[in-house]
């Protein structure tokens, strides 16, 4: 009998869905909230996971004599429903065809063509629209702006 594994590594990879920037800025509008909800969620879990890992350095050292149940409880319910709202946040952006490339910063690429090439829309969180992109092998530091006009200081044009 065939694995069900091996039987999905044998179908064609879903085709990437390709944005157009009026279509990757209606989604930047729409993913916003979903994005700093996230962001959010995983500061307030990185801190939860410190606390935690606190608690139990001081149980380890203690002998586990007095363990604070109900504190160490309401904790974990904590992490779990963050790290849930994050998940779900996060499922929904990906949902869309947008990438998440840095979570903590707010970095989204859109897939795009430019000219023939295939190209991420590039977004950062506080970024008013999109206004850069960059070759799909290039990162956030081979971002170019869409339009001149939107060159910064030092900016050029490659």
């Amino acid at each position: 009998m065939a694995d069900n594994d091996e039987d999905r590594d044998d179908l064609p990879e879903e085709p990437q869905h390709l944005f157009t920037l009026t279509e990757a800025e209606r989604t930047r509008r729409e993913l916003e909230p979903f994005l700093i909800e996230a962001i959010g969620a995983r500061k307030k879990l990185g801190a939860l996971e410190e606390e935690l890992t606190a608690v139990s350095t001081r149980i380890l050292m203690m002998g586990g004599i007095l363990v604070p149940y109900a504190k160490l409880a309401a904790k974990r319910m904590e992490h779990q429903a963050l790290a849930e709202i994050m998940k779900t946040n996060l499922e929904k952006i990906l949902s869309t065809g947008c990438l998440i490339k840095d979570l903590e910063v707010g970095l989204l690429d859109f897939p795009s063509v430019i000219g023939n090439e295939e190209v991420y829309l590039c977004w950062k969180l506080g970024e008013d629209r999109i206004r850069y992109y960059h070759r799909q092998d290039e990162g956030y530091a081979g971002r170019k702006p869409l339009d001149p006009r939107d060159l910064g200081p030092g900016d050029q044009v490659q």
